[in-house]
């Protein structure tokens, strides 16, 4: 009997991350998906489980924005046996600056320091799987961000968009680097920019000129004109990036590539490569979420 071809999507009981795991399970994958609400996440499996073509879906529970919730849910899906597809989707703007259990910046927690931990913790998995891929969701947000990254928060002030961006960055500079550690281990790594699509989390903290830095508040009406078209796709759209990221045999024995809105690879944010950076984000990631 063949053995199950294993895929884990975080954040997947609703928006892109559902749209995710539509995709995995119709290609044959048997999928489970990470969210925080059991009511959504029998809603997701059901779902899922009419369009699967492999093994049945399932949901296990965790908040992602705890560390401790992190490591149990690794160690949990370690003991499930090898891994083919490690899909982190989860991500989170936040209007207001605010800390994680852990008293860690929220955005730079949840964007960076969660997927980054659940990774590392199941490469052994992911190895055994081979050929396996790692996606990271990324974001467009990353053209705003800062570039600094001696500490968790960046100097200057709060504004929820730009802080975003900049954690999607250091998991895209974390990203860029675990292909090349990884490379000819028959595990591969791919950043997915979903492009803008219409989800939970777009429609609630879009809409205030507060998340974003004074110079563009000033242009807040092109601004907030500029995210309304940007948020107005569908989520199964905005979701391709990401399933073909983990699936396209075109990818095959590739690494490190960045998939874009249009579901081909595109050249990745220069600042994704600067040595800089990559020695601060692992420096932030092994200190704030030892393995």
């Amino acid at each position: 009997m063949e053995m199950e071809q294993r895929a884990v999507v975080t954040a997947g009981t609703g928006g892109i991350g559902l749209e995710t795991a539509l995709g995995l399970a119709a290609r044959g994958y048997a999928v489970t998906v990470v969210g925080r609400d059991a009511g959504r996440g029998a809603r997701a499996v059901e779902r899922i489980a009419a369009v699967a073509t492999g093994g049945g879906p399932r949901f296990v529970a965790a908040d992602l924005a705890s560390l401790s919730e992190v490591r149990s849910l690794a160690a949990r899906l370690a003991a499930e046996g090898p891994l083919k597809v490690l899909v982190n989707n989860v991500g989170a703007m936040f209007p207001e600056q605010q800390q994680t259990v852990d008293g860690i910046e929220a955005s730079f927690a949840v964007n960076h320091l969660s997927p980054y931990l659940l990774t590392e913790l199941l490469l052994d998995r992911l190895r055994e799987g081979a050929p396996s891929r790692i996606v990271n969701v990324s974001s467009g947000a990353i053209r705003v961000a800062k570039r600094s990254f001696d500490a968790v928060e960046p100097p200057g002030g709060y504004y929820g968009f730009h802080w975003y961006g900049r954690a999607k960055l250091a998991n895209l500079v974390y990203t860029v680097d675990l292909a090349e550690r990884l490379r000819g281990s028959g595990v591969t790594v791919f950043a997915a920019d979903p492009g803008g699509a219409a989800t939970d989390m777009t429609n609630g903290t879009m809409t205030s000129p507060a998340i974003v830095s004074p110079p563009l508040r000033l242009l807040w009406p092109l601004v907030r004109r500029t995210f309304a078209r940007s948020t107005a796709g569908p989520a199964s759209t905005a979701a391709k990036p990401s399933v073909v990221a983990a699936t396209d045999p075109a990818l095959d024995g590739q690494t490190g590539l960045l998939i874009g809105p249009q579901a081909h690879p595109v050249p990745a944010h220069r600042a994704s490569a600067d040595p800089r950076a990559v020695a601060d984000v692992l420096r932030l990631s092994r200190e704030l979420a030892p393995l």
